[in-house]
């Protein structure tokens, strides 16, 4: 061979491959050189000298990685067309760049990958993958022997060599082979028998309990540790890992982690320590499964001395590795057996007394005030990155705490108390950062508040077991009495401390129960905080802080109505007196805190238990509201857009945005009527227990099935106010449209836009962390009037949903309700954006349909689904279509600030109002059986779409249509509508909601038409395509190809005999095998034949329908790797044992000899 245009070549490729790496490179000389690259490895005839010379070891690192890579592509592409001389040229070539101890470290990598290939990634054809892991099976016992052995003789060698300084290249060859051993052992010990594990008397868990403390091959080690205490299986095959709670594999877990701390912040060994606490964490977890009432394994003598090991984890300045401990202690708190040992129970107070520090909120990456910061900087990548952990970290300590304290209730209790007396006498120590509120007052990170919150939650976390676990004549009443007179004496100006205070209050007011006299002296601490202001008469907007200290006093009495009413009862006129009091000035209090105590008022009458008495009362409490919400003026504002934009403000230019605001008081009339509504609404109820109900002449009738018929209280005074509400909505709705908007002041042009916070929610931007608590509320006029249309939107269609469950017939009844609700509720949808029909849809239309009794479907569910679901999937359809176009249009000329953000946030909402419609056709339509309910199709919270996907398919067939669907779907419009809505949907990218509508929705819709026999050909194979164009679109998702290719099966099984035009769509998939077709349609239309089983039809159906299924972006464009079929490795003759004993240590070598 002539080496003079090799030479030249590699020349050019070293140029290519320096260009491409050169950060200084241009774009276009960077993709000049690239496209020379390519085309060298696809067309030039001398990539293997070539590949080879480059791969040299005189050549840099980036040049010899490129001359393998042409190696690789060599072998990948070309094999199948080279001669035997080229390969045997290539074969020896490539050894020959291979030194002797990397010989035995590819003979390692070279194991690892028939692991990972036939078990872990499986990506060899079925056959050939069933062939080589019999193979290696049948050989594990030899594999396993030489991996033990190598990973032996290396450390061995190694711990030699690095002694000597001439011999330190060596050193690192047989180290680099023991890291290879210890990753080729973690290929295995996943999966293999465990006898293999633990033969020889457990000595590969003896070799790696050694090596966790060799600094080179102890992450190595660990993580096989890991895998091995992690194995699931049978009990009995588990037993021998209790070895490792021996006193010698606890000494060596101990020191390596008292060894790898020493060192310090060093991300090696804190990667060691993470790992290493998943080895006791996972230990624990074998613990806790094999010691048991019914076992024989016993206690191990050591447990002090691994729970002693595991409570330093606990106590380590790293939040992460604190956070990881806590699984494994709940479940060794809440264990039948264990939570009984001494030793555990001694563990509780060092268990607890640990808590108290974890709980306490420091460690943000961007501070330096706590040990725990620095090891945050590895962790977490914000301060908001750190606060979401940690409060989801915080979370699962209360569970945790609860548990121990059902097991020792006492403890915790002292504990807790003692912490609180010592915070109530603290010195105040806010810190270098002041709060914005005012001079002298905590901020969130200040000591003194933090350690506030962090007592508190403790608190809280204590006593509500304790009530739980203690018998009544137990609990300490005294000392929890002293305890809540101690923090009701407590006197505070700090909005965040008095926030905690409160906290407390509610924590210790079950003892309240036990001596009602102290019940005036929490009301009065609660009253008294529901007008805190930090400076008196102070005109500037409240800051969140001081808001959120009225709304905890606020929530504090409802939460205190709601669960302990007969308590609160005896007090119920001195209670209805304060609350008027504080009414009584229009500007005290805000119109949510005003509605909070009425709703508190309404909760205590429902104690009355006297329809008459209670009617009354409700009567006199919507007085003051009746008679703004009636009178003549509010009428005309409320029927009349432009007299509403007038009345709120709206139409105002204002010099002064941040302090001027001459329609306020108007907006908050308004707003107090709607709240008082919707508190009234919500809250008044009839007695539990029926016989009550009778007597106090709740109940006016009984239903055709037997139920009782119940009216409401509240229902004759909402429904006087009924009309203008409806007027409310209506004139709401019409503000959309353009010609109202235009009408909008200056000021304003912006103000039925979403909040900030709305927007951030959506896509996913978390809030900075001060702002939540020392900003106001709405900085200026325009964010109060952003916030006031958004309330008010949201309250209006609160109270319609809560109209049914509420006040149920007398609300179905009203005459002409449809039609009230289609002018007002469902008037001008075509201009309501999505962030406004989302929670329309969510609080309104779902409850409306929840909780409306079959006798109503007809006369008010059907009139307005019909037209809803038809307009809904218009507008989506719509929607999507723009979606998928859009990145073939460029909109150069848009105004908007931010473009991309702006098309991120649309196309976000059109996915969870499109998630939202699919779950309300759900609702109105399935019923599923069983405890299917772990792919429930409800719509959760705008949470990570991947945790919320599954892999396992529900059959469509455990879903039936309700009474509704069943009524809805005999109505041709409207089945139309929902059959074309659920089958367009597959194909709209939403992976979430396509698999939700597959999963449960499609098949019982589809199966109620075919039981009327009246499909015509085109439809059938409307449906058919459209799941298939579903696969197009969503193939490359595991759980949802899976789920549509079930359906696509269901559908062609069930209509192929009826309808040959079936057969025609599926003559159309990209690269079906036509006789194999012919084949699947023979046996499926051949009745005589006994069919095959359900999964081998199923296999068969998805390998002809494979070709529409879509990949993932990465393999669309991937080059095909064609690996011939190979010979199978064994006979079909079965071979005796004999002749397998005496060719053992051939059969593996035939693997590589194809």
């Amino acid at each position: 061979m002539s080496w003079g245009p090799v030479n030249s070549l590699c020349e050019q490729l070293v140029k290519a491959v320096t260009v491409m790496m050169d950060p200084a490179s241009t774009q276009r000389y960077r993709l000049e050189a690239l496209k020379f690259c390519e085309e060298f490895k696809e067309k030039s005839p001398v990539c293997v000298p070539c590949g080879l010379k480059l791969a040299e070891i005189t050549q840099t690192a980036i040049v010899r990685h490129f001359g393998l890579q042409i190696l690789e592509h060599v072998v990948k592409f070309r094999w199948n067309n080279m001669s035997r001389p080229e390969k045997v040229y290539l074969k020896n070539n490539v050894m020959g760049l291979i030194s002797n101890e990397t010989q035995t470290e590819l003979v390692m990598f070279i194991l690892l990958r028939l692991a990972e290939d036939v078990v872990t990634f499986q990506t060899l054809p079925a056959q050939r993958r069933r062939d080589i892991q019999q193979t290696l099976t049948q050989n594990m016992e030899t594999i396993f022997s030489f991996l033990l052995n190598t990973l032996q003789q290396s450390v061995n060698k190694y711990r030699r060599m690095k002694m000597d300084v001439a011999q330190e290249s060596k050193a690192q060859a047989c180290c680099r082979v023991g890291t290879a051993a210890l990753n080729t052992l973690a290929g295995y010990i996943d999966w293999v028998a465990m006898s293999h594990i633990t033969a020889d008397n457990c000595k590969l868990l003896e070799m790696l309990c050694l090596l966790l403390n060799e600094p080179e091959l102890q992450v190595g080690a660990a993580e096989c540790l890991l895998i091995v205490v992690s194995r699931k299986g049978k009990l009995e095959d588990r037993k021998p890992l209790m070895v490792l709670f021996g006193d010698v594999a606890m000494h060596y877990i101990f020191s390596a982690a008292q060894s790898a701390d020493r060192e310090g912040l060093v991300e090696k060994h804190y990667v060691f320590l993470k790992r290493l606490c998943q080895v006791l964490c996972a230990l624990g977890s074998q613990l806790c499964a094999l010691v048991g009432p019914e076992s024989d394994v016993e206690t191990p003598v050591n447990l002090g001395k691994y729970l002693e090991s595991f409570l330093a984890f606990t106590t380590h300045p790293s939040q992460f590795l604190r956070s990881s401990t806590q699984i494994t202690w709940g479940a060794l708190f809440r264990h039948e057996v264990l939570s009984r040992d001494p030793v555990l129970l001694a563990m509780i107070p060092k268990y607890l007394r640990a808590s108290m520090t974890n709980l306490v909120k420091v460690g943000f990456p961007s501070k330096t005030d706590s040990p725990s910061c620095v090891y945050s900087h590895f962790d977490f990548d914000s301060d908001e990155d750190f606060n979401s952990f940690f409060n989801s970290f915080r979370a699962q300590q209360g569970e945790v705490i609860r548990m121990a304290c059902r097991v020792d209730p006492r403890t915790g209790f002292q504990m807790a108390g003692e912490w609180l007396k010592y915070q109530l006498s603290a010195p105040v120590d806010i810190g270098p950062m002041n709060s914005k509120t005012g001079e002298g007052l905590c901020s969130i990170f200040s000591p003194y508040f933090v350690q506030w919150d962090a007592m508190t939650f403790f608190l809280e976390s204590i006593v509500s077991p304790m009530f739980r676990t203690l018998d009544k004549e137990e609990i300490p009443v005294s000392e929890g009495i002293e305890l809540l007179q101690l923090v009701l004496s407590y006197e505070t100006k700090d909005p965040l401390i008095l926030s905690c205070v409160l906290s407390n209050v509610s924590a210790l007011f079950p003892f309240v129960t036990y001596r009602p006299e102290f019940l005036p002296e929490v009301l009065s601490k609660l009253f008294a905080s529901v007008t805190f202001e930090v400076v008196e008469e102070n005109k500037a907007p409240r800051t969140r802080a001081v808001k959120n200290v009225r709304r905890h006093a606020c929530s504090s009495i409802i939460k205190m109505c709601r669960d302990y009413p007969q308590l609160v009862l005896p007090n119920f006129d001195m209670l209805y007196n304060h609350v008027k009091q504080l009414l009584s000035n229009e500007l005290l209090l805000t119109q949510m805190e005003k509605c909070a105590l009425m709703e508190a008022l309404v909760l205590i009458s429902n104690q009355f238990k006297d329809y008459q008495r209670q009617k009354v009362f409700l009567e006199e409490l919507l007085s003051p509201v009746a008679a703004l919400w009636l009178s003549d003026e509010m009428r005309r504002v409320l029927t009349n857009t432009e007299d509403f934009i007038r009345y709120v403000g709206a139409d105002n230019k204002l010099t002064d945005p941040l302090m001027e605001d001459p329609c306020g008081l108007n907006r908050s009339r308004i707003s107090f009527c709607v709240y008082t509504i919707l508190g009234v609404i919500k809250r008044a109820r009839w007695p539990a227990s029926l016989e009550e109900a009778k007597a106090g002449g709740f109940v006016v009738g009984y239903m055709s099935n037997g139920s009782p018929i119940y009216r409401n209280p509240c229902s004759v005074q909402i429904l006087k106010l009924f009309d203008n509400l409806l007027a409310l909505i209506r004139t709401h709705n019409a503000l959309y449209m353009p010609d109202m908007v235009a009408k909008l002041g200056e000021t304003f042009a912006k103000a039925l836009d979403m909040l900030e916070v709305e927007k951030n929610a959506i896509l996913g931007l978390p809030q900075p962390l001060l702002e939540l608590y020392d900003s106001p509320v709405y900085k200026t006029v325009l964010e109060r009037m952003q916030g006031f249309f958004c309330t008010l939107y949201d309250n209006c269609f609160h109270i319609l949903g809560n109209a049914g469950p509420s006040m149920q017939q007398d609300f179905y009844t009203v005459e002409g309700l449809a039609n009230e609700l289609l002018n007002s509720a469902f008037f001008n949808l075509n201009h309501i954006p999505d962030y406004r029909l989302r929670p329309m849809l969510r609080v309104f239309v779902k409850p409306l349909v929840l909780s409306c009794s079959s006798e109503h479907c007809e006369s008010l569910i059907c009139p307005i689904l019909g037209p809803l679901f038809t307009y809904l999937h218009v507008r989506l359809s719509q929607k999507w279509q723009v979606i998928n176009q859009r990145s073939l249009l460029c909109d150069e000329d848009t105004a908007d600030d931010n473009p991309e953000s702006q098309e991120m946030l649309e196309e976000q909402l059109v996915r969870l109002l499109t998630r939202e419609v699919m779950d309300l056709i759900a609702v109105c339509c399935v019923s599923k059986k069983g405890a299917e309910h772990n792919n429930s199709i409800a719509v959760t919270t705008d949470g990570d779409d991947e945790e919320m996907m599954s892999t396992e398919v529900t059959p469509p067939s455990s879903s039936e249509l309700t009474e509704l669907g069943k009524c809805l779907m005999k109505q041709e419009n409207i089945c139309t509508a929902l059959l074309i809505t659920a089958f367009t949907s597959l194909s709209w990218k939403d992976t979430l909601s396509c698999q939700r509508t597959t999963t449960n929705l499609c098949w019982p819709l589809l199966k109620e038409v075919l039981t009327k026999n009246l499909m015509i050909p085109e439809a059938v194979t409307w449906f058919f395509t459209s799941v298939l164009k579903g696969l197009q679109v969503h193939g490359q998702h595991d759980g949802c190809m899976a789920a549509l290719v079930h359906l696509a099966f269901q559908i062609y099984e069930a209509l192929r005999p009826r309808y040959a035009e079936l057969k025609a769509v599926m003559e159309q998939v990209p690269e079906i095998q036509k006789d194999s077709l012919e084949q699947f349609d023979s046996k499926l239309l051949n009745v005589t034949l006994q069919k095959v089983a359900d999964k081998r039809r199923k296999d068969h159906f998805k390998r002809l329908i494979a070709g529409c299924i879509g990949k993932p972006l990465g393999e669309q464009f991937r080059k095909e790797v064609h690996i011939k079929n190979l010979p199978s490795l064994f006979k079909p003759v079965k071979t005796s044992l004999e002749t397998l004993d005496n060719n053992e240590s051939g059969i593996l070598v035939t693997l590589f000899e194809q």
